[in-house]
C-alpha cells in the first residue's frame, strides 16, 4: 500500500480506494459471521429513509468478538485513518450494511453533519467501507461527490452529481467524514455486502457508546491498540483520564500514566 499516495487522494478528493486490502480468508469469516448474526438477531431493515427499506444493518459488531476485532486494527486501513485524523483516533462505530435488491439510493449526506462546527474544518471523522462482495454502480456502490469535503454541508436529500465507488471484493473505500456521499440503489438480483468501519478524532464523542456497548471483560481480551481505539486510552495525555489514571489502567489494574501536565 502506498500510504502517501492514498493520503494525497484523501486530501485532494476526500476519498481513496485500497484494492486487495483484505485477505480472502478474513472476508469469508466476516461473511459467515454476519450471516449467522442476521439469523440469530432476526435482523430486519429499519424502514426509514436513511437506513433504508431493503437494507439490513447490524450494529455494535465488536460486542460479538472474533472476527470483528480484527477489523479496526487492520494494517491496510488504520494507517490511513491515523494519517487523516491522528494516532489518538477512536472507533466511532462498527456495523454491517447489506443492501438488498430493490433498495433505492440513500440521501446524500456528510457523516459529520450532526457536529455543530462551521465548515470547512480539519478532519474530525474518517470512515471506511469494506467490500465483502463486489461493489458496482448497479448493485449499490457508495455514491461520492469528489472534493465536497472542502465545502459546507449538503442539503440533506438534495440532488447532486456523484460517482459510484466501484471496487472489487476485498477492497476498502476510505473517506473524510465531511465528504458528501450516500449508499447507491441496488438494481440487481444480488445483495451488496459491506462493513462500515468508522472512526472519529479522539476529542469527538463516538457514534456508538463503546464503553457501555462492550463489557469490560470482553475489552480485557482485546489487544492493547484495540483497547485504545474503543476509548480506554487518554487523548494527548489529558482527555479521558480518571483521577490521573487512564481507563485502561482502571480496566487492567495499575500501571503508569503521564499526563500532559507532567510532561
Amino acid at each position: 500500500m502506498d500510504r502517501d499516495a492514498h493520503l494525497q487522494a484523501l486530501s485532494r478528493d476526500g476519498f481513496t480506494i485500497v484494492e486487495n486490502a483484505i485477505e480472502p480468508a478474513l472476508i469469508d469469516e466476516l461473511n459467515a459471521a454476519l450471516a449467522g448474526l442476521e439469523t440469530l438477531l432476526d435482523a430486519k431493515p429499519a424502514m426509514n429513509g436513511f437506513e433504508g427499506h431493503n437494507t439490513v444493518r447490524i450494529y455494535n459488531l465488536l460486542a460479538y468478538g472474533e472476527p470483528f476485532t480484527r477489523v479496526p486494527v487492520h494494517a491496510s486501513v488504520l494507517p490511513l485513518i491515523e494519517g487523516v485524523l491522528d494516532e489518538g483516533c477512536l472507533i466511532s462505530s462498527l456495523s454491517s450494511i447489506a443492501i438488498d435488491p430493490g433498495e433505492i439510493a440513500q440521501p446524500i449526506h456528510a457523516d459529520d453533519m450532526v457536529i455543530p462546527l462551521d465548515k470547512p474544518h480539519r478532519a474530525i471523522v474518517c470512515n471506511s467501507m469494506w467490500a465483502l462482495t463486489d461493489f458496482t454502480a448497479e448493485n449499490g456502490a457508495t455514491r461520492l461527490v469528489p472534493g465536497s469535503h472542502r465545502k459546507g454541508n449538503p442539503d440533506y436529500g438534495g440532488q447532486y452529481e456523484s460517482i459510484a465507488a466501484e471496487m472489487p471484493k476485498g477492497s476498502v473505500l476510505v473517506w473524510d467524514g465531511a465528504l458528501w456521499h450516500g449508499g447507491g440503489a441496488n438494481q440487481t438480483d444480488n445483495r451488496r455486502m459491506g462493513v462500515a468501519m468508522n472512526y472519529c478524532a479522539g476529542f469527538i464523542r463516538q457514534q456508538e457508546n463503546q464503553q457501555l456497548g462492550l463489557s469490560p471483560d470482553l475489552v480485557r481480551g482485546f489487544e492493547p491498540r484495540l483497547q485504545e481505539l474503543v476509548g480506554y486510552g487518554v487523548y494527548r495525555g489529558l482527555i479521558g483520564h480518571i483521577d490521573k489514571q487512564s481507563p485502561v489502567q482502571k480496566l487492567n489494574g495499575g500501571g503508569a500514566f503521564k499526563s500532559i501536565w507532567d510532561s
